[in-house]
């Protein structure tokens, strides 16, 4: 995989998570295959420590693991993504082998590295668009669906954002993951206004609208300042800490493919 994809995916981008999360489930198709999801070991509410472990090592086995690599987490992945799909009372139909949802997103990964790459006032590296097709062609996206170039995602964008929508089933579980109710409740009470502030913060104003979440002009400075502020830092890491936890997830991949364990 090419250094641009691997110097923009870091572990500050952690703080824009659950934005895209909200911004993924927007499309009504995978909002529901998560909700009505039979995986039990792969809920967020149940599990939510695996389900970080399963999420965060996709992006590095994408980013930073070799073609055999991606193609045993693949392997991994379909075996739970089988068993999600639409049963004759779901609202929406959905499967999670759809290679447009997929890419969809994909789509919403690569939006969040650009988001959080300007938030920090870093630029964007020459190769980093053409390179993140791999958040896609990891799984089922085919390397043709990737837009062709930056124009071309700016418009498959675009039309994405008029397929998302919020109902209020969608919406309660996603205020759930922004006021960080997965996790025990001290942690919720002492991190969950923080963690509202930058979700609200990194989300593009139409999903912020259907979410209901307000945001100020003021909201909007203060964010600006305190993401500047962690690009400043993040600046002077070094290679290794920039790309915590990452690193990490992928060496615990490598371990439990030595180790004949599961890596889902």
């Amino acid at each position: 995989m090419g250094d641009a994809l691997r110097e923009s995916l870091l572990g500050a981008g952690l703080l824009a998570g659950s934005a895209n999360v909200i911004m993924q489930l927007g499309r009504p198709p995978v909002g529901y295959g998560v909700l009505e999801s039979r995986v039990e070991s792969g809920s967020l509410f149940r599990h939510p420590l695996k389900r970080a472990r399963t999420t965060n090592t996709y992006l590095a086995v994408a980013v930073f693991g070799t073609d055999e690599e991606r193609a045993a987490y693949r392997r991994a992945v379909n075996t739970s993504h089988v068993r999600v799909r639409s049963t004759d009372e779901s609202p929406v139909r959905y499967n999670a082998f759809d290679t447009e949802l997929q890419l969809w997103v994909a789509a919403c990964l690569y939006r969040g590295i650009e988001d959080i790459l300007e938030a920090m006032g870093r630029p964007s590296p020459e190769g980093l668009y053409e390179q993140a097709a791999v958040l896609g062609t990891t799984l089922q996206v085919r390397p043709e669906m990737w837009p062709a170039d930056r124009a071309a995602f700016a418009e498959y964008w675009a039309a994405g954002l008029e397929r998302v929508e919020i109902d209020d089933r969608t919406r309660a579980y996603l205020v759930d993951i922004v006021d960080l109710r997965f996790l025990p409740r001290p942690f919720s009470v002492l991190f969950g206004r923080f963690h509202r502030f930058v979700t609200t913060g990194f989300l593009p104003g139409c999903f912020r609208e259907q979410m209901r979440l307000p945001w100020s002009a003021a909201d909007q400075r203060r964010f600006e300042r305190l993401m500047r502020g962690i690009g400043f830092v993040v600046e002077r890491l070094p290679r290794a800490a920039r790309r915590f936890p990452f690193n990490v997830y992928l060496c615990d991949l490598r371990r439990r493919r030595r180790d004949g364990r599961p890596l889902v």
